[in-house]
């Protein structure tokens, strides 16, 4: 049943556009990333009436700045993509009543949330494959090789740093009784989130420092963020954990 349950959730997902405009965003970002590390400099250094100096204080591009525009643009546009995504995946179905007419059959209301949690990430996993191979084929062309299997393992930090916004969006959408209420939950956490990562000491158990970790390991860095890992993957099941009970205790 479980595998139905997947099956339904993936063809939903493909048939509302949701799985190609995020492919195409994710690939997009990874083509674009190194191109714009690449050329913003000389564009910049081709503007009319440049003050004299300033041009030879502009940086010459590095594999630094592919990497860094990657991992900004992945974040920013991952993170919209993941909670648009998810936000309204239960709610909406509870508000059309369609989640009513699913749990007549015999399935396990926990197994419905994790379906949808699993096919979110799997969607998120193949975007980040797309966008990486972009990215690395591009980086390669435009710079230099970069270290193949660090460049994964950031992608890897990266899925369960989008992990986090996503399965907070789900939770959302289990406790929501409508789309918009599901929407205000997940940008709610969004900015929760973002405020505790934005805090001195406490940024560095937050989801955000796996990102500054994937970079040092592309660069050949000494950051690691073993703690910060932790509470990400806290944070998921948790989430996961009080959705899967608000579904199951919930009259429908």
């Amino acid at each position: 049943m479980f595998r139905t349950l997947l099956v339904k959730e993936f063809r939903e997902q493909w048939r509302t556009w949701k799985v190609i405009v995020f492919l195409a965003v994710f690939l997009i970002t990874g083509i674009i990333s190194p191109i714009l590390a690449k050329y913003t400099p000389e564009l910049l250094k081709s503007i009319p009436d440049l003050p004299a100096g300033l041009a030879d204080i502009i940086p010459t591009p590095t594999v630094a700045d592919s990497i860094a525009q990657y991992l900004k643009n992945t974040g920013q546009f991952g993170i919209l993509l993941v909670i648009l995504l998810t936000m309204g995946v239960v709610a909406q179905e509870k508000e059309r009543g369609t989640a009513a007419m699913l749990l007549t059959k015999p399935v396990r209301r926990s197994a419905v949330i994790l379906a949808k949690w699993l096919t979110g990430m799997t969607i998120v996993l193949a975007g980040l494959i797309v966008g990486g191979l972009a990215c690395l084929a591009y980086t390669t062309a435009l710079f230099e090789p970069i270290p193949f299997g660090a460049f994964w393992t950031l992608n890897l930090l990266l899925l369960v740093y989008l992990g986090v916004y996503l399965t907070v969006a789900l939770m959302a959408s289990a406790l929501a009784r409508s789309q918009s209420i599901a929407a205000a939950g997940a940008f709610g956490g969004l900015i929760v989130l973002l405020i505790l990562g934005s805090i001195p000491r406490v940024s560095d158990y937050m989801p955000g420092q796996l990102v500054t970790w994937g970079s040092s390991l592309v660069l050949k860095g000494d950051v690691t963020a073993w703690p910060a890992l932790g509470v990400s993957v806290g944070i998921i099941v948790l989430a996961l954990v009080i959705a899967c009970l608000r579904f199951e205790r919930e009259e429908i």
